[in-house]
């Protein structure tokens, strides 16, 4: 017997049904992930099975002496001991002991009533086995790394879910329900949550998650929420993509077969009383069911169509990092001594855990935090910048008004469109996009973010975490908009496949300040790191590399023709700088297009040779000041 079972379950809050006859078993030792667009109701489904919510019709059946848990999507703000609040998750076992620790630490100070409570708290502690509580408490927190003394609040978002995790399975439940449990994790915790669900001999999971690699990790079948139906599929997410294929291909095929049968009917059924027959009665009621299905059928939502805004090509230098370093106060340089070269059409991703200094990074690259070091910025950036925090949007306005900011239309690529039809692309009804952002989603939010960030012309884009709340099919969306996109793009994000299919090198942070370069995505740094390319090295492998690296000579003499190319190179590097900013402030105002076409055009030619050159000689100094210091 299942333990869950859903039979015709339906369930409405005034719109289309979030679930419409909907059927669904969980077998024990599954792990089933719940996918589906923003809004199809999937975190309504985990309270449904949870009990906090009613179904309007059918039935929701859960086998007999089956414990359910849930770890909530929303991280808690509260503070609290950690012990205190995992041991909450007990119920009345945690109150019973809190209450008997309350009435010992009273009576110890002379009161008699307290000393008198003692007694009947204990027999109630033996009813409910709470004298094994606080050894499962301390047991499961140092499974998990967990300080039982610590403050929730003191707590990183990833060590808060931990907390919350250890609390849900404090009870051994039988089945645990997970919505987003990945949601603003950073990689490391996210692997660690990974490792430790497949470790659990017996755990039954229903989960909803929209990070694709944590999914291929953990599933075991896929159920899509679509348009009120759950669908299952055997297998992980990437086999449901090959069934999923399929099943919209023949349903395309069915739909198409249905609209020409009923045109077919709605043009004899206009032909006139000689035509139809009084034996064709049942014909015309069988046109009058066609209608009503035809109406009942809801089509598959729409996809989120996307376009970048062009700008005009940059340089071919973007940025030019030189030794920066940032600290605050007096505190240790959370970033230290970080060098790199940025060129157009690089796509550089950012790795690292919670609070290591990757929107740190980010800012004082754009020039809009304090740091040591030198950052070079290359000519005529226009930067998109995609907020973690959502500063851009203004939530007491509706969705209407934070993109086109009063007007009713916009301009997209050089044309005009009316801001519902360009929300349209976006998801958003006209109804929708006259709420207020604040009324919305997480994910509704990202998709309004988005649709701001794309009106902007841009050749470098900035993204911090684009990816969270975002359903899977408009992930796919947006890697496909970034992978066509020619400019520039620096994006920080935790989801592992996103960042294999975007980004062209990262950077990976080590928690200590110091930043390294792996060409790839996320995948080729876990092959190139040096603790991964150092395993299976017997101990005297790796005393002779140790040796072959000290070997290397230190130092290289430069010939005398080198070492003034070093010295002089820099001097040709400012002049190059001052001839092309008096060429940028000569262009500055555009009027020179109008007096004077042929040398306006000449001077643009001769910008374009100065990026190139500049890159060149950088290149060549890089290049024999690495050569002078032996690296």
């Amino acid at each position: 017997m299942a333990y869950i079972t859903l039979r015709d379950v339906q369930l409405a809050f005034g719109g289309p049904s979030l679930l419409d006859g909907a059927n669904f078993n969980l077998e024990r030792g599954e792990r089933v992930c719940l996918i589906g667009r923003n809004g199809e109701g999937k975190s309504t489904l985990l309270k449904l099975i949870e009990g906090s919510l009613l179904p309007d019709r059918g039935e929701v059946s859960i086998q007999n002496g089956i414990t359910i848990s849930m770890l909530a999507q929303d991280v808690p703000m509260d503070s609290g001991k950690v012990a205190d609040i995992v041991a909450d998750g007990a119920g009345e076992a945690a109150t019973v002991l809190r209450a008997y620790h309350e009435a010992s630490d009273a009576c110890v100070l002379g009161d008699m009533e307290a000393c008198d409570r003692m007694g009947n708290l204990q027999h109630k502690l033996d009813q409910v086995d709470g004298w094994a509580l606080e050894t499962k408490v301390n047991s499961i927190l140092s499974k998990m790394g967990l300080d039982p003394d610590a403050d929730l609040a003191d707590l990183s978002g990833g060590r808060k879910r931990r907390v919350l995790l250890a609390r849900a399975l404090l009870t051994q439940p039988d089945v645990l329900l997970l919505d987003e449990p990945t949601n603003h994790l950073d990689v490391e915790s996210i692997e660690w949550l990974e490792k430790f669900l497949l470790d659990q001999n017996n755990l039954t999971l229903l989960f909803i998650s929209h990070d694709r690699s944590f999914v291929d990790s953990i599933a075991t079948r896929i159920v899509e929420l679509d348009r009120g139906t759950l669908r299952s599929y055997e297998g992980n997410y990437t086999r449901y993509l090959e069934l999923k294929a399929q099943q919209m291909e023949a349903e395309e095929k069915q739909n198409a077969l249905f609209d020409k049968r009923l045109a077919e009917e709605e043009v004899w059924i206009r032909q006139g009383i000689k035509a139809r027959r009084t034996r064709n009665e049942g014909r015309v009621r069988a046109l009058k069911d066609l209608r009503e299905e035809s109406k009942a059928r809801r089509s598959q939502q729409g996809k989120v169509s996307m376009a970048t805004q062009d700008a005009n090509r940059s340089g071919k230098l973007v940025f030019d990092i030189e030794h920066l370093s940032v600290a605050f106060g007096d505190q240790e340089p959370i970033i230290k001594d970080f060098s790199a070269l940025v060129l157009r059409g690089d796509r550089i991703g950012l790795v690292g855990d919670n609070g290591v200094g990757k929107t740190t990074l980010i800012k004082a690259i754009l020039g809009e935090l304090e740091h040591g070091g030198t950052v070079k910025t290359g000519t005529q950036l226009e930067v998109a910048y995609f907020d973690q925090l959502r500063n851009a949007l203004d939530l007491e306005k509706s969705v209407k008004d934070n993109i086109s900011e009063g007007t009713d239309f916009v301009d997209v690529n050089g044309g005009r469109r009316h801001i519902y039809s360009y929300l349209q692309d976006f998801l958003f009804s006209p109804e929708r996009a006259r709420t207020p952002v604040k009324a919305l989603s997480g994910g509704e939010r990202n998709r309004i973010l988005l649709a701001k960030l794309l009106l902007k012309p841009s050749n470098l884009i900035v993204m911090d975490e684009p990816t969270n709340d975002l359903d899977m099919v408009t992930l796919e969306l947006l890697e496909e908009m970034l992978g066509g996109y020619t400019g520039t793009l620096l994006l920080i994000s935790h989801d592992r496949a996103f960042m294999d299919n975007v980004v062209t090198s990262t950077w990976v942070f080590d928690g200590k300040g110091h930043i390294d370069e792996y060409i790839g995505g996320y995948q080729d740094y876990l092959e190139q790191r040096p603790d991964q390319t150092a395993v299976g090295l017997k101990s005297d492998a790796k005393k002779a590399v140790a040796k072959a690296e000290a070997a290397v000579p230190k130092k290289v003499k430069l010939s005398y023709k080198d070492q003034r190319a070093l010295e002089q190179l820099p001097a040709e590097m400012e002049a190059l700088e001052k001839e092309q900013a008096h060429i940028n402030a000569q262009l500055a105002d555009g009027s020179l297009f109008t007096s004077d076409a042929d040398q306006a055009m000449k001077l643009s030619n001769r910008l374009t040779e100065i990026d190139e050159q500049l890159l060149e000689k950088l290149e060549r100094w890089e290049e024999l000041d690495n050569l002078s210091k032996g690296d």
